[in-house]
């Protein structure tokens, strides 16, 4: 029976003789973490004041329908309560529409300004990288040359 080579220590030497500097990747995770808990607490934020604005409406909701399916003296009377609801809650709807307006403004500016901070950060993570690769690759070829 035939015994199947270990690679193990192959792939060991081979990956050895191609040193890689994980600095950049550490940085650019680390900075990618951070845009994530950013952009994470941004929605969280929405969420919450989106239910806030929910339950607030709910509750409006149903203090007006509570106040509407009272008995009522007169047959009109009943005509004018749903009317009433009606444009109450045509009124209510408006408001809170603009309140969901509101926290969807909010975080749309909130995402761009996240946004534009990180594509600098990047910015600068790679031009620094981009820097210190280049002088690796000065100082290897000065010295390769000197021989």
């Amino acid at each position: 029976m035939t015994k199947s080579p270990d690679f193990t220590s192959i792939m060991r030497d081979m990956m050895g003789a191609f040193p890689v500097d994980t600095t950049a990747m550490e940085g650019a995770y680390k900075t990618t973490a951070a845009l994530n808990e950013k952009l994470s607490a941004v929605a969280l934020s929405a969420a919450e004041k989106s239910a806030e604005i929910s339950n607030k409406w709910t509750k409006d909701t149903i203090a007006k329908l509570s106040e509407m399916s009272k008995a009522k003296e007169e047959p009109a009377d009943y005509a004018k309560a749903v009317a009433d609801f009606a444009s109450a809650s045509a009124e209510v709807s408006a408001e809170n529409l603009a309140a969901y307006a509101e926290v969807a403004k909010r975080v749309q500016m909130d995402t761009v300004e996240l946004m534009m901070a990180a594509g600098k950060d990047l910015s600068e993570d790679a031009a620094t990288a981009l820097k210190k690769a280049t002088n690796e690759v000065t100082a290897a070829a000065k010295k390769a040359s000197a021989k």
